[in-house]
């Protein structure tokens, strides 16, 4: 930590978002050191709930340094955020594979610094972060790594780049015989989807995603395209994309609405500088250039081996954490003897045995919750000599250099695992009882949910409707719709020899239309209007049209 910044530095570190543990900036000055970097700022809680942490003399707690014992660097960091670097350099970077992952670098900063970043970026913040949290005054010391969404030290030349952000969840379902009998319908319904219902109930969210993180790990190139996509649709926290290191779609601080027909064009025409194809068709390229990277790197397997070290599930966890931290296991006190039985070899393990079975699931908490950037940059004719790897586009004919880094490995805390016990039961009993209000029906099937994807879906089929007046044939009408998983869910028939500009019109309202609704019926808690209202509503829009 040679370098350390000073108040007038902070004017070059501009704001490119935020999670719920830090702030992210971006350098946009000229000194060489910092070109191409990012610069992560610990946040403290406005409840002053970090307090003790913060002025800890060691960033880990006694059972966390029994926990990390083989990790020496780590039980003897100073302050939380080394202690972070060094996680990912010596536990996480050998487990994903040093060239997927970034430790980064320290860097000294002063208070006066931080206090003028904190000015800098409020406004740019949402107002629900602001409101939660600020940047930690207290820390001496800031992380410094590579902007991934740029090539090498930033240097662009005279070829743009674009980068894509994903946070995959998890991608497989629970196995483990400690999943209690409440609480089996984890076996067959992903953590990400149940997750959905709690933040829609919640209000976080404003529509149910589509997105199945079993088709991202799937190695199906079709169900990897169909994920992406779905990402793509309701990007919330889990997608966003950069072009030259600047965001152009998704949310700063943690959160994006639907993509909407008006944002989906924007995007399209942001796309123009890096994929070479007509109006309508470069956001598909895009998706398809993101899954065929995705395929190539074959990064989400080793994530999955690691997401899947977790082969216990947070309901045995819980009982291993009671007997390392030698307290009264508060779970087995409100379980009868028969249900007791369950618990019995947790209860009985070594202290190695359970340190192990604690380590792991935070480790595959880390893995759960990360990102993945993938960056391209399009390959100038007659230059076959980059060390990149790279994907070509077949539709395009164009060949991409890409690289792909893991980002936000930020360590779990041992003292939050009753936190990760709560929450599991909330999520969990919320999907069950929406379930229920739904009367049984799975809400990821749910008519007023589906019609959203099933416009958005129309967009994306004639999306160059809304640039060109062409006429399309039964034959070729036909075809686009025999490709397209709305043929069959379509909640109107398309006339043949309709032009692309009429079918996007009717998908326009009808996308419209069904946001309200929508709305209205979440605002309620899926009391949706029913059936004769949407025909009503149906009916308005073919006499309009």
């Amino acid at each position: 930590m040679e370098v350390i910044l000073q108040e007038k530095d902070a004017s070059k570190w501009v704001y490119r978002g935020e999670g719920a543990a830090n702030l992210v900036l971006a350098y946009s000055g000229s000194f060489p050191t910092f070109i191409g970097k990012v610069m992560r700022i610990r946040k403290a809680s406005r409840t002053g709930a970090d307090a003790m942490t913060m002025k800890s003399p060691s960033a880990l707690t006694a059972h966390e340094c029994l926990l990390w014992k083989d990790v020496h660097e780590l039980i003897s960091s100073p302050d939380n955020e080394i202690a972070s670097q060094i996680f990912v350099q010596h536990v996480m970077k050998p487990l994903l594979g040093s060239k997927y992952v970034d430790a980064g670098m320290l860097v000294g900063v002063t208070r006066e610094f931080l206090e003028s970043v904190e000015k800098n970026v409020i406004y740019q913040r949402p107002a629900w972060r602001v409101d939660n949290a600020r940047v930690d005054m207290h820390r001496d010391s800031v992380l410094l790594l590579s902007d991934h969404s740029l090539f090498t030290h930033g240097n662009l030349g005279s070829s743009p780049c674009i980068s894509v952000e994903i946070k995959p969840k998890c991608g497989f379902l629970p196995l483990s015989s400690y999943i209690s009998e409440e609480t089996a319908v984890k076996r067959t319904i992903t953590r990400f989807q149940m997750h959905q219902v709690l933040k829609l109930q919640q209000g976080e969210i404003s529509l149910l995603s589509e997105y199945n993180p079993l088709d991202l790990f799937s190695g199906s190139k079709e169900k990897t395209f169909k994920a992406i996509k779905d990402l793509f649709s309701s990007p919330q926290n889990n997608f966003r994309v950069f072009m030259n290191g600047s965001l152009i779609f998704g949310g700063l601080g943690g959160g994006a609405q639907n993509t909407n027909i008006c944002i989906a064009k924007a995007f399209e025409d942001a796309l123009k500088s890096v994929i070479r194809s007509d109006d309508g068709l470069r956001t598909e390229n895009l998706l398809t250039l993101v899954t065929e990277a995705v395929q190539k790197s074959g990064v989400l397997d080793q994530l999955l081996k690691v997401q899947k070290l977790d082969n216990v599930d947070i309901e045995g966890v819980i009982h291993a954490y009671y007997d390392i931290t030698h307290q009264q296991c508060m779970i087995c006190k409100h379980l009868s003897a028969e249900q007791l039985k369950r618990y019995t070899s947790l209860h009985s393990a070594s202290l190695d045995e359970s340190l192990r079975i604690v380590k792991d699931y935070l480790i595959a908490a880390t893995a759960k919750d990360c990102s993945c950037m993938i960056c391209f940059r399009p390959r100038k004719e007659g230059d076959s000599g980059s060390v990149c790897s790279n994907v070509y586009l077949q539709s395009t004919k164009q060949t991409f250099d890409f690289k792909v880094y893991f980002i936000d490995l930020d360590l779990k805390r041992m003292s939050k695992m009753e936190e990760y016990y709560e929450l599991d039961k909330k999520i969990v009993s919320c999907y069950k009882e929406m379930v229920k209000v739904d009367r049984g029906r799975d809400l990821r099937t749910c008519k007023h949910h589906k019609l959203h994807h099933v416009c958005f879906d129309l967009y994306l089929l004639f999306g160059r409707g809304l640039t060109d007046d062409l006429c399309v044939s039964d034959i070729e009408l036909t075809s686009h719709f025999k490709k397209s998983s709305v043929c069959r869910t379509a909640p109107f028939k398309v006339q043949a020899k309709q032009t692309c500009k009429t079918i996007t019109t009717v998908a326009l309202n009808w996308y419209e239309i069904m946001v309200t609704m929508i709305e209205e019926a979440n605002a309620m808690r899926f009391k949706v209007t029913k059936l004769s209202g949407i025909e009503y509503k149906r009916s308005q829009v073919k006499d309009d049209q």
